[in-house]
């Protein structure tokens, strides 16, 4: 059904309906678009939720078959003589063997954990049925991520990419590199309009993940917020590449129209060229979106199995801070290390 591989649709039931964007002179319109102020406006959301490894067991980053965001590493400090209190899982064996006297290794937590985020923009994510466009619960997922990291004091950067091109922030503290960093989302959000031709394929999703794995040579947090639309084996192995020495989380934005199809009504499906319409009453159609959307999704749910990514599934249909909260587990007092969150 190659219909369903590009989805660039119009629902004539409940979709959003498409405007202008602020850049073609409209105002803008809650939902269709964001702005710097939508944006700063959910810091205090980023307070509820945490990125580390310690996870509520209801949590996509617990559990035997998910990958855990492992947090900060650890940086060896002094071989010393062994004190009453030490842990004896520091002990250093060989040096006790070799000196007959016991001595352990001493680590501290590394300071700094550079956190990246890929942004998907690309014409594919201006779509949305209920609360919002899946571009809009990209962007503020982004934002809630970066808040998070200027509350734990890290450094953030991104690589924010529509269908031409992208822009790249390398990792960076403070205040002024979140608001930067949003800015640029909020841009290229604001770009994005019905008429916009869309490139299929995954070529830019691929390029963005290339630029990313340059720019994250080991330890970073790298989290991608995208649809994943066209993704294909690159993809894949793209994000094994980045997972062997960072942690990755992969942010899947999707819309609850393609899985709670209406009774009745029509949806007009286009590649870019040619449109088709299609009635929900007929079963082959109901039959055919709900297995390609079920098949889809199975395949973005196996990564964490096959490629150790953890999935956090993101609906555009619902505030994006409640899903974070219940997916990655609130911030509590045992759940921080050495008093910060």
């Amino acid at each position: 059904m190659p219909w369903f591989e590009r989805l660039h649709l119009a629902s004539r039931a409940r979709a959003v309906p498409p405007t202008k964007s602020p850049a073609g002179g409209s105002v803008s319109r809650a939902g269709v678009y964001v702005d710097d102020a939508d944006l700063a406006a959910l810091e205090l959301a980023a307070r509820d939720f945490h990125f580390l490894p310690r996870q509520p067991v209801h949590s996509v980053l617990a559990g035997r078959h998910a990958s855990k965001v492992r947090g900060r590493g650890l940086e060896f400090e002094e071989l010393r003589p062994y004190l009453p209190g030490d842990d004896i899982r520091s002990m250093d064996w060989r040096v006790t063997a070799r000196t007959g006297q016991p001595h352990v290794r001493i680590y501290s937590e590394e300071k700094d954990r550079p956190v990246l985020l890929l942004v998907d923009q690309r014409m594919n994510m201006f779509f949305g049925t209920r609360r919002a466009m899946k571009s809009v619960a990209a962007a503020e997922a982004a934002a809630l991520v970066a808040w998070r990291v200027l509350m734990d004091g890290d450094r953030v950067g991104g690589v924010v990419f529509g269908d031409e091109d992208f822009s790249d922030l390398r990792p960076r503290r403070g205040r002024d590199a979140v608001s930067y960093l949003l800015g640029e989302v909020a841009r290229r959000n604001q770009q994005l309009r019905a008429d916009a031709p869309a490139r299929r394929g995954a070529e830019q999703l691929n390029l963005a993940l290339q630029h990313a794995a340059r720019l994250a040579h080991h330890d970073h947090l790298v989290v991608a917020v995208s649809d994943f639309d066209g993704h294909d084996e690159l993809t894949r192995d793209l994000l094994t590449q980045i997972a062997a020495r960072n942690d990755v989380l992969a942010v899947v934005v999707h819309d609850p129209f393609m899985s709670e199809l209406p009774p009745s009504g029509e949806l007009v499906v286009s590649d870019g060229e040619l449109q088709v319409e299609l009635g929900f009453g007929r079963d082959a159609v109901r039959s055919g979106i709900a297995g390609f959307v079920n098949a889809r999704t199975s395949e973005l749910l196996q990564w964490r199995h096959l490629i150790g990514v953890p999935v956090l599934p993101l609906s555009a249909g619902e505030e994006t801070a409640p899903p974070s909260r219940r997916l990655l587990g609130h911030d509590a007092p045992q759940a921080t290390r050495g008093g910060r969150r």
